[in-house]
This record gives structure tokens, sequence and C-alpha cells, in this order.
């Protein structure tokens, strides 16, 4: 969740991880419950991501990209329907014939948006920062996403200020949910 450097490489690595986590639930099959961890720490992390991302990161398009406003309302519109994917994905367990649909939509949709940052906006940005700026951006997205829900409020702002204010109470108590129902823990 935390890697380091620039706000590039570490939404970067983000990204791997999220890439590596809809393989392995390409590699196991039907109603292996195995899929359900996955799909949850699939949802943590993509939720964690996206949440920093509007905190931090979509601010700092709009504020030194050439037509930043236009580049993060598509991101943050995107983020928007992953959530709702998600939502309806926690509903679900392996068996359910949704299951598969909802992983399949959500990957093709993740991807997308995931190469689209990696190939126009992160280029972008880093003509329009200086390093020094790139590192603590980085840094702000680390500690927001440590704070971060770890479930998805598709009604939950998606902006800030209010964005910045209200997701570490509600993240506060998704981590609490979560160590109670033990969702989230690696076996």
């Amino acid at each position: 969740m935390g890697h380091g450097g620039s706000v590039i490489e570490e939404l970067t690595s983000d990204h791997q991880e999220v890439a590596a986590l809809f393989a392995q639930l390409d590699n196991h099959a039907g109603a292996d419950p195995q899929r359900r961890e996955l799909a949850d720490r699939l949802t943590m992390e993509l939720v964690r991501h996206a949440v920093a991302e509007e905190q931090h990161l979509y601010p700092a398009v709009r504020r030194f990209v050439d037509d930043g406003d236009d580049l993060a309302d598509k991101e943050i519109a995107d983020h928007s329907e992953v959530e709702r994917l998600l939502k309806d994905l926690e509903g679900c367990q392996p068996d359910d014939e949704r299951f598969d649909r909802l992983i399949a939509q959500l990957k093709s949709m993740v991807m997308a948006h995931v190469a689209d940052e990696e190939n126009r906006l992160f280029p972008l940005l880093a003509e329009a920062c200086s390093a020094e700026a790139l590192n603590e951006l980085g840094e702000k997205v680390r500690r927001a996403k440590e704070t971060a829900p770890t479930r998805p409020h598709p009604a939950a702002p998606d902006t800030p200020p209010l964005n910045k204010l209200l997701a570490p109470g509600t993240g506060m108590v998704d981590r609490v949910r979560d160590m109670f129902t033990g969702r989230g823990k690696q076996r």
C-alpha cells in the first residue's frame, strides 16, 4: 500500500498490485472461497487508491496541467463507475452468477483507467511539476491511503474539501468493521 517515491511511482506501484490481484482472481475458478478474499483485497486497494487520488492527485492536475479540469473530471467519473461496480461486487459470493461478470467489467474499466493515467495523465503531470512537488504529492498520497476507507461508498464526496474531511472517519469505521470480520486478512 505504501511504496515510496514520487506520486507517479507510488500510484504506478498501486496499479501493478491491482493488476496482480486481477491475475490471482483469474487463476481461481468457480466457487473457490479464495476468490471472495481476493475480491475484498482488490476492493480495499482500489478504494484507498481512488480516495488518495481524489484528495491529492486530481487537485494537482487541475492546478498544474493544461486542461487539468477536464482530465480530473474524467478520472473522477471513472472512479465513480468503478466504485458502483465494487459496491455491486461487495454483495456477491463467487458462486453468484454476477460475480464473474462484475470482475470482468471491473477489470476492463480499471485497466483502461490505469492505461489512461500512465500514458497520458502522468506524463503531463511530470512535465508540469518539479521532482520535489511530485515527491511531496507522493507522501500526501501515502498518508491519505493510511486513513482512507476500505469499502466502496458511492455516495461519498469525491472532491475537496468534503472528501478530505469525511474520508478519515469513514476509513476508521471501515477498518474497525474489517478487523471484526477478518476482511482483507491474508491467510
